[in-house]
């Protein structure tokens, strides 16, 4: 899809005219006025149209992650993996010593040497194209709305409307909406954030039974008692460079439900760039354990460069799919970042672990009590899953606990594999809002 270029007008103030709130404000053969009034900044969509936005120009910051190097994990048994870092788009996975589904009952500590990152810039623009399963699958590469109508929406009622059809559409966000109700989105949209601070709030985003659908910069939060993006029966989505968040884990897991779920046999996803932080169950793959009969054989997700920070579960968490997890970066992930239960498989590259982060990667069926709901306050008991490890990981101080080696040993697609001792910087540099030209 053809991205738009941020851009700030800035033309010094006069005593002119100014144009009032999300009014037009500069493009090809516009004659009106440049300057907004106090408060709003005046940002080109493209080379035919601008409009006043809050606030001022966008700007890039860069985030800095916090090291911990002390960590002290119980009741797991660790498997050690040493995988060399390849460079190549074209991965092929190294094959772990296999583990008993028995609960672990030893714990040996793995000793890792902490990369030094190599470099603090963001990532150049063209690393931001789509790669992973929303890419490549059966169907066709995802495009959106690309092609079709372009609308700019700044209110709930605008909002609600500009995206329910299933013809193909662009619909820029202005500024955060307050939803009071869970917003449908249509098949063939593309939902894309203005600047680095659009998005919506209060409620959240639902992809039910559709098929070809971009959700880029956009800023979603506090959705209480429910998923901030839910995907329900849909195939090729790409959520891109959003930010995710809510209040924190103050109050315990149910208080807010997940940030990105993905259930009822979806298919070809990709989740990249995206900032998740202050939330404590981030992404479930597969609504439940007795879902076997529709779920297996889809839930193809790739997540790549994701920067999670201070979060519970769930960094994904799968059930009878196939996850692709690389080059994510997670820090103070309180819980259980990687899990695979229910026989779902997880192919794992190329991350890095910060913070207190007791454990990475864990392919035991516990669902542990702290990725609530549990029917016993000792967890649920489910099936193993499956992991396989590809280019190496930095585990940092977390523990790993392989208990069934997987055949999913190699992605179906080229992709770019960033360096593991690149990755802290490029990932904190480079995932959330206000790093792409829209």
């Amino acid at each position: 899809m053809k991205n738009t270029v941020l851009v700030a007008v800035g033309l010094a103030a006069s005593a002119a005219a100014q144009q009032t709130a999300y009014g037009q404000c500069g493009g090809q053969g516009w004659t009106g006025p440049t300057n907004c009034v106090s408060g709003y900044t005046c940002v080109s969509s493209n080379d035919f149209y601008s409009q006043c936005v809050p606030g001022a120009a966008a700007t890039t910051s860069t985030k800095t992650s916090s090291t911990k190097t002390t960590k002290t994990a119980t009741t797991k048994t660790t498997t050690t993996k040493t995988s060399s870092t390849k460079s190549s788009t074209t991965k092929t996975s190294k094959t772990s010593s296999s583990k008993t589904a028995q609960p672990p009952t030893t714990l040996s500590t793995i000793t890792t040497t902490t990369p030094s990152p190599t470099s603090t810039a963001p990532p150049p623009p063209n690393s931001f194209s789509l790669e992973g399963y929303a890419r490549n699958n059966p169907t066709g590469t995802v495009s959106g709305g690309t092609g079709g109508s372009t609308t700019t929406v700044s209110s709930y009622a605008a909002f609600t409307s500009a995206v329910k059809s299933n013809n193909p559409k662009v619909v820029y966000v202005s500024g955060i909406i307050t939803l009071t109700s869970k917003v449908k989105i249509g098949s063939n949209t593309s939902v894309l954030g203005l600047g680095s601070n659009s998005g919506v709030t209060g409620k959240g985003l639902s992809l039910s039974s559709v098929d070809n659908v971009v959700i880029r910069n956009m800023k979603i939060s506090e959705v209480k008692g429910d998923d901030l993006i839910t995907l329900s029966k849909s195939t090729r989505v790409w959520i891109d460079h959003n930010e995710l968040f809510s209040g924190g884990l103050t109050n315990g897991p149910d208080y807010y439900d997940g940030q990105i779920d993905i259930t009822h046999a979806s298919d070809y996803i990709t989740v990249s760039w995206n900032y998740f932080h202050d939330h404590w169950k981030s992404s479930l793959v597969g609504n439940s354990d007795a879902n076997r009969a529709e779920d297996f054989g889809h839930l193809h997700i790739t997540y790549h460069h994701n920067y999670w920070r201070n979060m519970g579960t769930r960094g994904p968490a799968g059930r009878f799919g196939h996850q692709h997890v690389y080059n994510n970066l997670y820090e103070d992930y309180r819980y259980q970042a990687i899990h695979s239960r229910s026989d779902n498989q997880v192919l794992v590259e190329g991350n890095v672990f910060r913070g207190d982060t007791p454990e990475a990667l864990s392919t035991y069926g516990l669902v542990i009590p702290q990725d609530s709901p549990n029917t016993c306050t000792c967890g649920d008991q489910e099936l193993d899953g499956y992991a396989n490890l590809g280019a190496a990981n930095d585990w940092g101080s977390s523990s790993i606990n392989i208990t069934r080696v997987g055949s999913f040993t190699a992605a179906e697609y080229s992709y770019n594999l960033t360096p593991l001792g690149s990755v802290q910087a490029v990932v904190s540099a480079g995932a959330g809002v206000g790093k792409i030209g829209i």
